[in-house]
């Protein structure tokens, strides 16, 4: 559910509702009573839920390399110490 900004056209108040995207918009002001009009913002962030997501999650085909002591990434002869590969 988003959270929609609204402005009090009569006496300024700036105040934030959790609401559906179906739910009819806030017309009175909790502080005043007066009309409202809500705000365009720019919105959230991306949110991840879960266990997230890890570069182990996707399968490793034949001749890919990963970063570390086994094995390189960036082309040098000898695995790196140091992840990511440092220059």
């Amino acid at each position: 559910m988003p959270t929609y900004e609204y402005k009090c056209k009569k006496c300024g108040y700036e105040f934030e509702r959790f609401q559906k995207i179906t739910a009819d918009p806030v017309t009175t002001c909790p502080e005043c009573g007066g009309s409202v009009e809500r705000l365009i913002t720019e919105g959230g962030g991306f949110i991840l839920k879960g266990r997230g997501f890890y570069a182990t999650d996707y399968g490793q085909g034949k001749g890919s390399t990963r970063c570390g002591k086994e094995s390189t990434c960036c082309g040098r002869e000898t695995p790196c110490d140091v992840k990511p590969c440092e220059d």
